[in-house]
């Protein structure tokens, strides 16, 4: 049945008008992006059905062009919506923690990152550079490849921080297993750009893991 002809109550579009957004599911939110289903499915099916092809929203908003746009009912313009959607979320989250001190909202630096980092097929090392206030200079990403001694290197760390001349730091990098626990490896890396970036008196303020779920902060778990 198509969902014009679905009780009003039960509408994406009227179900969010009357309750918010966070009211409506996954696939439902998906389906007022989708607004059209394809012959024997609605959008709210063709949404279903996509979640579950990609392993929920994180698989779908990482998908390839060339993968998402072979789906039926999908295509370039689609492609480009959705990728849309998802920039224009990065930056409200960056100019969230971009005009104040980054640790007052550590759950807003969380989502940042994990919206930067989350889903991408190898670990990436990234940095956010902040200033004096703690408010956020710029975020980028230095390194990628496995989150080593070998791959993170505390001088071109440094040199960027120079660079940047930036007060203080936030690092983060991602693990595409999906647990977020940090390894011996993280322990040690943080450690060392720390006492590199000690030397220059520039300070480090949390780093983050981000897996499936919540990222960890080692400033939270009393590792930094």
């Amino acid at each position: 049945m198509p969902i014009r002809d679905w009780p009003s109550a039960e509408r994406p579009r009227e179900k969010l008008l009357a309750h918010g957004a966070q009211a409506l599911t996954d696939a439902e939110l998906l389906a007022i992006f989708l607004r059209t289903g394809v012959t024997g499915k609605s959008a709210v099916d063709l949404a279903r059905e996509l979640l579950a092809d990609y392993g929920g929203l994180p698989g779908l908003l990482a998908a390839d062009q060339r993968r998402f746009c072979a789906g039926k009912g999908l295509g370039a313009a689609k492609y480009a919506q959705l990728q849309a959607v998802l920039e224009l979320s990065r930056r409200y989250l960056f100019s969230r923690i971009g005009g104040e001190d980054a640790l007052s909202d550590v759950q807003c630096t969380r989502d940042y990152l994990k919206l930067r980092l989350y889903g991408s097929p190898h670990e990436i090392f990234a940095c956010l550079f902040l200033d004096t206030r703690n408010r956020v200079i710029r975020y980028e990403e230095l390194f990628r490849g496995t989150v080593d001694g070998a791959s993170v290197h505390p001088r071109e760390v440094v040199r960027r921080v120079l660079e940047t001349n930036a007060a203080a730091v936030i690092f983060a990098h991602n693990h595409p297993s999906g647990i977020a626990e940090p390894s011996q490896a993280d322990l040690r890396i943080t450690e060392r750009l720390r006492a590199a970036l000690a030397l220059i008196d520039v300070r480090v303020l949390d780093h983050f893991v981000i897996g499936a779920g919540e990222g960890v902060s080692f400033a939270e778990r009393g590792l930094l």
